[in-house]
């Protein structure tokens, strides 16, 4: 394996780690009985889960690539263009399969990954600087949650990790 794909499997491991904090947070939606989806939000875990987005989705390119070249841009949408078509249509189908079920949108016609990285493409910048929107910001907590969840789980199936015990001297 290159050092490429390590450094790919290290974002997705800081990816992760990101996802997991959010949800430790007092107050996290999925720990309380009250709906948080659709609603303003003001607070960090939107940024931070948008944070934790665009790694997952760095850590996607690195692999598809295993270029030195990368994006550097915090939309979430672009990040995603730049993956390879099969890696955009295999998290499409299994976005299909998997959150849109459970966080449908009647406003879409073909309900995708793309509709939730396009509504939260800007989240990460936007929520940084909240203090200095114009208007307010939607953040839907749940669905962008789960399609996290969904992004890592689909990505770590690209790899496994072996641990190896070296034999010294031989």
């Amino acid at each position: 394996m290159s050092a490429r794909l390590t450094t790919a499997i290290k974002i997705g491991d800081a990816a992760r780690a990101i996802l997991r904090k959010t949800q430790s947070f007092p107050g996290n939606w999925l720990q309380r009985d009250e709906d948080r989806s659709e609603r303003e939000h003001v607070g960090v875990e939107p940024m931070l889960l948008a944070l934790s987005m665009e790694l997952a989705l760095k850590a996607w390119f690195v692999f598809d690539h295993d270029a030195p070249e990368v994006i550097k841009s915090h939309n979430l949408m672009k990040l995603f263009d730049g993956l390879k078509p099969e890696s955009q249509q295999k998290l499409d189908e299994e976005f299909k399969r998997s959150v849109a079920p459970r966080h449908p949108n009647l406003f879409h016609i073909d309900y995708g990954i793309r509709s939730i990285l396009f509504q939260h493409q800007n989240a990460f910048t936007d929520c940084r600087y909240l203090h200095e929107a114009r208007k307010s910001m939607m953040f839907d907590q749940s669905a962008f949650e789960s399609t996290l969840e969904m992004v890592l789980g689909e990505f770590r199936k690209r790899y496994r990790v072996e641990r190896v015990n070296p034999v010294w001297p031989p």
